[in-house]
């Protein structure tokens, strides 16, 4: 078979992308193909930097094209990305592809930690990302990310004042505590929460990102109903521990999020404090709180489980001194870093097969 854009094109159509389950050529993933002498390049467009089945595709690629045209040929290909998204480019974050709300039934299970892991995560991985801490009544993004004491700059923008968010490991932040004094409560009606949630949305200068997390505070609650009221959510991940009491209220998190006048997808659920492992000995996992208790939520509800976080006193460690721990090596990383693949693939896969999210509208 001669060898020319088309017939690479060919051979091509029969590799399929594992997660989407069709062709990269259908996918519109193939792009910039080039022949000069024995050299053959090309770019694939994956669905998200994150990726973690980048070398898995190549390699596919490689060997579709060896079975039509041999093996002289090289073959240069290079691997990017593009997030994709199903948003329109409305007036509301009209920049922002996916916004994902980080949820959980109750407090305690470590909803935070994972929020801010996930981002640096993500943004480790060559995503544009911010974090929005929706948390009014405490929050705690500041200290996570060792910017307490710092105040976001405000500029004009025509006749309106915008939040520039502060930047940190990679990441855009927004949260009440950059607002207010570090030793000061936050004593809020509902209705004063839900408009500064508001407000961090609208009123920020986000700009250009490929994921905007929303860390929701525990429970369902009037913050939950003003983001989906104020945007349309990509999905959300549910947050809990193996132990009985989490995954009730977990169970009502996630119902939340399934009910008809509120639609949003559930990307996974994230099984926090799943085991102790000693630093001394990482092979060891003692499962004190239960074991695969969010698996089995997962199951049930026949959403994807996006993976199990240890827990380790450097986790804790890391959230104290505001040095998230996904920046340091070791297992943790490796959790966290699985993590933000999964949660990534799943937005990937769910924007190839969900309708887009509407807006929830209040009816009288």
């Amino acid at each position: 078979m001669q060898l020319t854009a088309e017939s690479v094109k060919k051979s091509l159509s029969r590799v399929q992308d594992p997660d989407l389950k069709k062709d990269l050529v259908t996918l519109g993933m193939i792009q910039g193909i080039h022949i000069e002498g024995n050299k053959v390049s090309f770019k694939v467009v994956l669905t998200t930097p994150a990726c973690p089945l980048k070398e898995v595709i190549k390699n596919n690629c490689i060997e579709a094209l060896e079975q039509d045209h041999g093996t002289d040929w090289t073959w240069d290909i290079f691997m990017t990305s593009q997030v994709t998204t199903i948003r329109d480019a409305g007036p509301i974050l009209p920049e922002v592809k996916n916004i994902i709300a980080i949820a959980s039934g109750k407090g305690g299970v470590g909803k935070s930690t994972t929020a801010v892991n996930l981002a640096v995560a993500l943004a480790q991985l060559g995503a544009k990302v911010g974090l929005v801490d929706a948390d009014i009544s405490g929050p705690s993004v500041p200290t996570m990310f060792n910017v307490e004491g710092e105040q976001p700059t405000v500029k004009k923008v025509g006749e309106k004042n915008i939040i520039v968010p502060i930047l940190q490991y990679g990441v855009k932040l927004m949260s009440i505590g950059f607002l207010t004094p570090t030793d000061s409560a936050v004593v809020w009606r509902g209705p004063m929460a839900s408009s500064a949630l508001r407000q961090f949305i609208v009123d920020v200068e986000w700009g250009e990102l490929d994921y905007l997390l929303i860390d929701l505070p525990p429970g369902t609650s009037d913050i939950h109903l003003t983001m989906v009221q104020t945007v349309p959510v990509t999905g959300a991940v549910i947050v809990t521990t193996p132990q009985k009491v989490a995954l009730a209220d977990a169970n009502k998190g996630l119902s939340m999020f399934r009910q008809p006048q509120i639609n949003v997808p559930i990307l996974g659920v994230v099984e926090n404090m799943a085991y102790f492992t000693p630093e001394e000995l990482p092979e060891n996992k003692y499962y004190i709180f239960g074991k695969e208790g969010g698996k089995k939520l997962a199951e049930k509800y026949e959403v994807p489980f996006l993976g199990e976080i240890p827990i380790i006193q450097s986790i804790r460690e890391s959230g104290d001194t505001g040095y998230p721990a996904v920046l340091k090596t070791g297992p943790t990383k490796d959790a966290y870093m699985d993590l933000a693949e999964s949660v990534a693939r799943q937005v990937a896969i769910r924007n190839a097969s969900v309708e887009k999210t509407s807006v929830v509208e209040v009816k009288a």
